[in-house]
């Protein structure tokens, strides 16, 4: 195997609070320019090389792209005007489709094909709103991975797009009014050439846009400069949310990447002067808000203050305080995930041990109560209209392909929709375990293993281990057919549920949060110690896998216990957060990682910066680094700088590939073509590090 291109060394010195940090490869953030646009194709060119040369990648590709026929995909489901909306996806398409259920029992439309779309790339659909009457669909379409929206409106009942294009509405909330004719919604800014990475999430503002007027006199309903009363900073993100039955307006503004939000109200009538509309703040972060659902006239708070499993308190619209505010569903075992209002009922879905559930109390008072549903696993979406007792609720579990259950919160009575069949492959030979692994100081980190039914624990078995640990986010049970081209060979998948996230409330974020960002490393470096002290692999079989935030806990394991792993795969990984915040998506991130400008700050980022603690001659497991060339989340150079780095620092003689996605981003937006291709290059990437050919066992 020939060697990648080496890198330039031009070492950049930096001074925090007296400490001196080195960085031998800053010239590669310019990562547009000559010099790192040819090493990064050089790069790529010899990944694409070496991974499609691997014994075992032709077959698992096919292995894959015919597991991916299993069964149809669903998410994103909304219900508007008694019709259900959701993004659909069935076996052999490259993109998700909109489709449309006139009723429960009714046929499927498509009203929107990516896949029939022209141009040099491929488009996405980002996000849609219907609306109340679900005659009308805004919706957001974004090319190659870069989520950068265009919002456009589609006439259900015409099939037709109206004239009407608003650009830069990435991730935009569509609120439509009862009027079905005027929405809001939230747009960045246009920038200039040579505006900063960093600016390029803020500022982001509410307009009103009323169909048939120019959008660039859309006038702003919520944001910072247009109401300065508020002290937004540049950094919060606005969201508006109306009901027809109601006649207030809420507002929430997430700051950055912070799962509390802030929540103001206004009355509705006031939309006629946007500019003086009279937001009264109601909760701040500090009161741990994280969702609310609201009728005609009560507002409902999910919260974690006074409550780490989480709460539900209601306020009456009308006199927004706190103060005064009641108690309607205490705590319970589980964390709870979310609150939405369900006809007469208020419905909280919750989540423990990686199984879902549901309680109901009824909005006039009582005591709430369990909900009874079919074995669904976790309930990871639901959606419903107002003033319906109808929920959609979309399950998941690790070994059963995903369903769409109709609940009624009048009856409590639920049933399959049929709308998502049972899969087509056989999985009744995996098995799936909830066990805990202890860590370092004592605290049990829950850990989810699956694999063949009889494994035998003799430490032979292929592993990947999978690790998040930020923001508070859970990784639910999920139905990933294509990894049983990995259970077939022996393979063992492990989810480590690592504090920084949410699996066990608001502590256990804050665990894993800022200056105890090791807690979360050390947890996922426990959950790998647990698979080999219990048979499930040795160091020479197992790998580890982090995601674009996960990066910290995979790119950390990496650097403190290299011998721990055969191989490491950081996929759109963060790495080197002591510059994050001179990127696109890295001010947003300052509440959870920390910032340079403050000495708590770097202290925290430099516990997760892995490729500051890269060290020359160490003995490094193989690795890959993917990356998307027009990911808006987490830069390119990232990888680059990390790929860089070990394969100057290594002394294993492992490999070090950098993978480089040209026409993709942070993964939303991804084909199924290159979702297959990614992950058969993964698995043939491992089973060449482990030594394993030959194909199924």
């Amino acid at each position: 195997m020939t060697n990648p291109p080496a890198a330039r060394i031009e070492i950049v010195r930096d001074s925090y609070f007296d400490t001196i940090v080195e960085d031998p490869y800053r010239w590669m953030e310019d990562y547009r320019g000559a010099e790192a646009q040819t090493w990064l194709h050089q790069q790529a060119d010899h990944t694409t090389q070496v991974l499609s040369s691997l014994p075992e990648r032709d077959a698992l590709l096919a292995r894959i792209s015919t597991l991916g026929d299993a069964g149809p995909e669903m998410h994103s489901l909304r219900v508007a005007g008694g019709r259900v909306f959701a993004l659909r996806q069935n076996p052999r398409e490259n993109m998700p489709r909109l489709v449309m259920y006139a009723a429960a029992d009714a046929p499927e439309t498509t009203l929107l094909d990516p896949n029939t779309m022209g141009g040099d790339t491929h488009s996405a659909i980002d996000w849609y709103a219907p609306s109340g009457d679900g005659r009308l669909v805004a919706y957001g379409i974004s090319q190659g991975g870069s989520e950068d929206s265009t919002l456009y409106v589609l006439d259900v009942e015409q099939g037709t797009t109206l004239d009407v294009a608003i650009p830069h509405t990435m991730f935009s909330d569509v609120c439509w009014l009862a009027d079905n004719t005027s929405f809001l919604y939230r747009q960045f800014p246009e920038r200039a050439p040579d505006t900063p990475p960093s600016d390029f999430y803020l500022d982001s503002r509410i307009r009103l846009h009323r169909l048939g007027n120019d959008p660039g006199s859309d006038p702003v309903v919520l944001g910072r400069d247009a109401h300065p009363s508020l002290a937004l900073a540049r950094i919060d993100i606005p969201s508006v949310t109306a009901r027809p039955d109601s006649e207030w307006l809420v507002g929430a503004i997430s700051h950055g990447d912070l799962k509390e939000i802030s929540i103001y109200v206004a009355p509705k009538s006031t939309l006629a002067e946007p500019t003086t509309i009279p937001w009264r703040r109601l909760a701040s972060p500090e009161d741990g808000v994280t969702a609310f659902a609201f009728t005609a006239n009560t507002l409902y708070l999910l919260t974690h203050r006074d409550a780490p499993r989480y709460q539900v308190i209601a306020v009456p619209l009308d006199a927004p305080d706190l103060t005064g505010a009641t108690v309607v569903v205490p705590q319970s075992d589980a964390v709870a995930q979310d609150v939405r209002v369900a006809g007469k009922h208020l419905l909280v879905r919750e989540m423990s041990g990686g199984i879902g559930s549901l309680r109901r109390v009824p909005l006039a008072g009582g005591t709430p109560e369990p909900v009874s549903l079919p074995e669904t696993g976790a309930i990871t979406q639901w959606a419903g209209e107002p003033g319906s007792g109808v929920v959609y609720l979309l399950t998941a579990a690790w070994t059963s392909a995903p369903r769409v259950l109709r609940y009624d919160a009048t009856t409590n009575t639920s049933s399959d929709t049929g709308w998502l069949p049972p899969a087509n492959v056989d999985f009744h030979t995996i098995e799936a375990h909830e066990v805990e692994a202890p860590a370092a100081d004592g605290e049990r980190i829950p850990l989810s293993i699956i694999h063949r039914t009889g494994l035998e624990r003799d430490g032979s078995h292929p592993t990947l281990l999978i690790g998040y640990g930020s923001y508070g986010i859970s990784i639910p049970p999920f139905f990933f057919p294509q990894m049983l081209a990995w259970y077939e060979r022996g393979g063992v998948l492990a989810v480590a549920h690592i504090r920084g996230g949410g699996e066990k409330g608001d502590e256990w974020h804050q665990a894993g949060r800022f200056l105890k960002k090791e807690n979360t490393i050390q947890d996922f470096i426990a959950c790998a110690e647990y698979l080999v002290n219990e048979g499930y692999t040795r160091p020479e079989r197992l790998a580890g896998e982090g995601t674009s935030a996960g990066g910290i806990t995979s790119g950390g394991a990496l650097v403190r216990r290299p011998d721990l792993f055969a191989a490491m795969v950081m996929r759109v990984a963060v790495t080197n957060t002591l510059r994050f915040e001179t990127t696109e998506n890295g001010p947003p991130n300052v509440m959870e990682f920390g910032s340079v400008a403050t000495e708590d700050g770097f202290k925290g980022l430099l516990i997760t910066d892995s490729y500051q603690r890269v060290r020359d001659g160490t003995a490094y497991p193989a690795v890959l680094l993917t990356s998307g060339a027009n990911d808006p989340r987490v830069v390119v150079w990232m990888a680059m700088k990390m790929a860089a780095r070990l394969q100057a620092a290594s002394s294993s003689g492992r490999p070090v590939l950098l993978r480089l996605e040209e026409q993709g981003g942070h993964g939303m937006g991804s084909t199924r073509q290159q979702e297959d291709a990614e992950l058969a290059d993964k698995l043939a990437f491992l089973l060449w590090q482990f030594g394993i050919t030959g194909g199924r066992d």
